[in-house]
Protein backbone atom coordinates (compact mmCIF):
# COMPACT_ATOMS: atom_id res chain seq x y z
CA UNK A 1 0.00 0.00 0.00
CA UNK A 2 3.14 2.20 0.93
CA UNK A 3 4.92 1.66 -1.82
CA UNK A 4 2.03 2.53 -4.08
CA UNK A 5 1.48 5.96 -2.87
CA UNK A 6 4.68 6.34 -3.06
CA UNK A 7 4.78 5.34 -6.39
CA UNK A 8 2.47 7.94 -7.59
CA UNK A 9 4.02 10.53 -5.75
CA UNK A 10 7.20 10.16 -7.43
CA UNK A 11 5.00 9.66 -11.27
CA UNK A 12 3.29 13.30 -9.68
CA UNK A 13 7.01 14.80 -9.11
CA UNK A 14 8.53 13.91 -12.85
CA UNK A 15 4.78 15.13 -14.17
CA UNK A 16 5.65 18.48 -12.61
CA UNK A 17 9.33 18.60 -13.09
CA UNK A 18 8.50 17.69 -16.85
CA UNK A 19 6.30 20.72 -16.83
CA UNK A 20 8.63 23.21 -15.07
CA UNK A 21 11.28 22.22 -17.98
CA UNK A 22 8.53 22.97 -20.35
CA UNK A 23 7.84 26.24 -19.25
CA UNK A 24 11.47 27.08 -18.72
CA UNK A 25 12.06 25.90 -22.54
CA UNK A 26 8.84 28.13 -23.69
CA UNK A 27 10.86 31.29 -21.80
CA UNK A 28 13.79 30.98 -23.23
CA UNK A 29 12.55 30.74 -27.16
CA UNK A 30 10.77 33.84 -26.05
CA UNK A 31 13.39 35.34 -24.71
CA UNK A 32 15.57 34.17 -27.74
CA UNK A 33 12.79 35.42 -30.01
CA UNK A 34 12.82 39.01 -28.53
CA UNK A 35 16.73 39.09 -28.64
CA UNK A 36 16.43 38.76 -32.40
CA UNK A 37 13.48 41.13 -32.68
CA UNK A 38 15.30 43.73 -31.05
CA UNK A 39 18.73 43.25 -32.97
CA UNK A 40 16.87 43.47 -36.30
CA UNK A 41 15.31 46.41 -35.35
CA UNK A 42 18.57 47.98 -34.13
CA UNK A 43 20.05 46.92 -37.46
CA UNK A 44 17.47 48.65 -39.79
CA UNK A 45 17.50 51.86 -37.46
CA UNK A 46 21.23 51.71 -37.63
CA UNK A 47 21.46 50.69 -41.56
CA UNK A 48 18.82 53.69 -42.20
CA UNK A 49 21.35 56.03 -40.17
CA UNK A 50 24.06 55.46 -42.39
CA UNK A 51 21.75 55.77 -45.99
CA UNK A 52 21.42 59.73 -44.73
CA UNK A 53 24.64 60.11 -42.45
CA UNK A 54 28.00 59.03 -45.34
CA UNK A 55 30.06 59.85 -42.29
CA UNK A 56 28.48 57.52 -39.83
CA UNK A 57 28.10 55.40 -42.92
CA UNK A 58 31.84 55.40 -42.93
CA UNK A 59 32.26 54.63 -39.16
CA UNK A 60 29.86 51.23 -39.19
CA UNK A 61 31.72 49.76 -42.33
CA UNK A 62 34.73 50.25 -40.48
CA UNK A 63 33.39 48.40 -37.50
CA UNK A 64 31.53 46.38 -39.53
CA UNK A 65 35.16 45.14 -41.44
CA UNK A 66 36.64 44.52 -38.13
CA UNK A 67 33.68 42.66 -36.38
CA UNK A 68 32.82 40.28 -39.08
CA UNK A 69 34.69 37.41 -39.91
CA UNK A 70 33.17 34.87 -41.67
CA UNK A 71 32.86 35.21 -45.02
CA UNK A 72 29.02 34.92 -45.60
CA UNK A 73 28.74 37.43 -43.26
CA UNK A 74 30.84 39.62 -45.27
CA UNK A 75 29.20 39.01 -48.11
CA UNK A 76 26.00 40.25 -46.85
CA UNK A 77 27.65 43.99 -46.84
CA UNK A 78 29.49 43.78 -49.78
CA UNK A 79 32.85 43.06 -47.79
CA UNK A 80 35.31 41.63 -49.58
CA UNK A 81 36.55 38.15 -47.67
CA UNK A 82 39.10 37.90 -45.25
CA UNK A 83 42.54 36.88 -46.48
CA UNK A 84 42.60 33.34 -44.54
CA UNK A 85 46.24 32.20 -43.40
CA UNK A 86 47.26 28.94 -42.37
CA UNK A 87 49.35 28.85 -40.38
CA UNK A 88 51.86 25.60 -40.65
CA UNK A 89 52.58 23.51 -38.01
CA UNK A 90 56.26 22.70 -36.86
CA UNK A 91 57.54 19.65 -38.05
CA UNK A 92 57.68 17.09 -35.34
CA UNK A 93 61.01 16.60 -33.90
CA UNK A 94 62.06 13.31 -34.38
CA UNK A 95 62.66 11.16 -31.46
CA UNK A 96 65.41 9.10 -30.29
Amino acid sequence: MASSKLHRLIEKREAVTARIKQEQNKMRATERRSDTRRKVLAGAAVLEWAKRDSEFAARLNTELKAFLVRDADRALFNLSPLQHIEQKRPEPVPRA
